[in-house]
């Protein structure tokens, strides 16, 4: 009786009727703009972006969804509103606002079984928070199990009218926000079991084509020649990283993940899942098509037939595909050589171990191929772990998930060591609330506290790699410190870190009446109201591999 989604499951044996010729998904460049105050309406329509059609979780019909641009010191209130239906996925939901502190406001952070319970079906939750100085490239996603992975994702950018790098480029908007995805022709709620399963493709600004597909629209970015563009590429995979270039242009990187960085030229870079970069791309090059190369690290990926590509094309140029050369890249981005612009300088001692508070976590893989964090798989509470630090625990061996949850003082600098001692690697590692020091990058022996790159989302590496992380405990509530590979957090990659938790609810604005109606909305569900194919979605598993998870419990 699984016949049906097995075929839509397998690419070997896709009916041609599954196949259309042109995507239903809109370039960038036609996607409409909101603004920090708007409404997100969570809903499934099918959709083809790379010419397969599947039923997919989306942000206004679109993938991705909408930008959302805002204006350094805006205030936003974001409503998301759940109109899901299709229960072979999630029809309960969450969005976290990727790179925002959301100081004072963690009920606002989105953030599934940390921060809030999510959303029921027919209900809407209204995010409302400040970013205080913030700027940058951020982007907001499902935050609820792995349902990002079908397609929950969209770019989210606050412009500053004073950004100090500002002359280096002529043209930041809506065109130049580039999107780099994976995107997968079985839902994630079957493909959550599948331990190692693969992307079908990688999209560009919501287009792509899948190897043996047809020849799907690719993505156009449009220059003009001799102007200059700020390009923000925004990495909203579920797994893959990926190696990003454009044929014949150098980019000058400015931005890592919302901090400006000291311009950085190469001719290529590798962007982890959550990662964002700006670069100023030079149109410099005669008028003419050129690829844009984005390579995700998996096997046999290629660019064969205009797979993980996308056009940037100059104004005058024809209609037709590139003919360019992928060149062997000679400059190729070292994190290391990147360097906070704006107060440069790790905060407390220097030297390893010199902080306040030194933490090492050890990440491993037990024989179910469940990740631990010393020895701990982490399990999602039932109770998030701002509802229970407001209802008054504060004990950290109160506190559940039963060790997961790290408690920190408040306004202590804190060096974090994560090392890899099993296989999956690189992971890309994220820590809600805060940017962070890279004082070591994965892979080198050097510690740099006088001018690292600040970010938020840092490669850990692979097995026998360490990365290293200083910031200070300046933002009260609980933050996820997790890997951005959503399998793997799936998997138990995570823990919490419970900044300061006697003080708040002091520390904290006024909690929405409509944040407290959350749990006992979602507490009263049945299982089928979840929605995630039950048991049938396990068993279409058990027919793509052997290798599968065991099933997580109903809720």
């Amino acid at each position: 009786m699984f016949n049906l989604i097995l075929i839509a499951s397998l690419i070997s044996s896709i009916d041609a009727a599954a196949i259309i010729s042109r995507s239903q998904s809109y370039p960038l460049s036609q996607r409409d703009v909101l603004g920090p105050k708007t409404t997100l309406t969570v809903a499934n329509k099918v959709i083809a972006p790379d010419g397969f059609e599947r039923s997919a979780t989306l942000v206004g019909g679109t993938f991705p969804g909408p930008l959302i641009a805002a204006q350094k010191g805006d205030d936003f209130a974001i409503e998301v509103a759940n109109q899901l239906t299709d229960t072979s996925m999630f029809t309960t939901t969450s969005v976290h606002w990727h790179g925002l502190y959301q100081n004072g406001t963690s009920y606002a952070d989105g953030t599934s079984s940390v921060t809030q319970c999510p959303i029921a079906q027919n209900s809407s939750f209204l995010h409302s928070f400040s970013t205080q100085n913030q700027a940058g490239t951020f982007w907001y996603h499902s935050h609820y199990s792995v349902q990002y992975c079908d397609g929950l994702r969209g770019p989210l950018v606050i412009y500053d009218p004073e950004d100090p790098q500002a002359y280096m480029y002529d043209v930041d908007d809506a065109s130049t926000v580039i999107t780099l995805a994976d995107w997968y022709h079985t839902e994630a709620t079957v493909l959550r079991y599948v331990i190692g399963n693969v992307a079908s493709s990688t999209l560009v600004n919501g287009l792509g084509r899948y190897a043996g597909g047809p020849m799907s629209d690719l993505a156009v970015i449009s220059v003009e020649q001799g102007k200059r563009y700020r390009m923000r590429l925004i990495s909203m995979s579920c797994d893959p990283n990926f190696q990003f270039s454009i044929d014949g242009h150098n980019m000058t990187i400015i931005e890592a993940d919302g901090q400006a960085t000291e311009p950085l030229v190469v001719d290529q870079l590798q962007i982890f899942a959550g990662q964002r970069y700006s670069v100023v791309l030079v149109a410099d090059q005669p008028v003419e098509n050129y690829w844009v190369r984005n390579l995700p690290n998996t096997a046999n990926a290629s660019f064969e037939g205009g797979t993980n590509s996308a056009i940037l094309r100059y104004v005058g140029a024809p209609q037709v595909e590139p003919a360019t050369v992928n060149a062997t890249s000679t400059n190729p981005l070292q994190e290391t050589n990147l360097h906070a612009l704006i107060n440069p300088g790790a905060p407390g001692i220097p030297g390893y171990g010199n902080a306040d508070i030194n933490l090492n976590l050890q990440v491993s893989v037990d024989n179910a191929s469940n990740f631990l964090i010393n020895n701990v798989t982490f399990t999602p509470p039932t109770v998030p772990v701002l509802l229970q630090i407001l209802s008054g625990t504060q004990d950290p061996t109160q506190l559940m998930p039963n060790e997961s949850v790290i408690i920190l003082e408040a306004n202590k600098v804190v060096e974090l060591t994560l090392s890899t001692t099993g296989p999956g690697g690189p992971h890309p590692i994220h820590l809600h609330g805060h940017s962070f020091d890279v004082v070591q990058s994965a892979g080198n022996s050097t510690f740099n506290y006088a001018n690292p790159v600040r970010r938020d989302v840092v490669s850990a590496g692979s097995l026998g790699q360490q990365m290293v992380i200083r910031w200070v405990t300046d933002n009260s509530g609980p933050w996820f410190l997790h890997c951005h590979i959503d399998w793997h957090l799936e998997a138990g990659f995570a823990v919490v870190l419970a900044e300061n938790p006697t003080d708040t609810t002091s520390n904290m604005n006024q909690v929405p009446a409509a944040w407290d109606q959350l749990c006992p909305a979602f507490n009263a569900l049945t299982p089928s109201q979840l929605g995630g194919g039950g048991l049938n979605a396990y068993e279409t598993a058990a027919n793509i591999s052997t290798k599968l998870y065991p099933p997580p419990p109903s809720k």
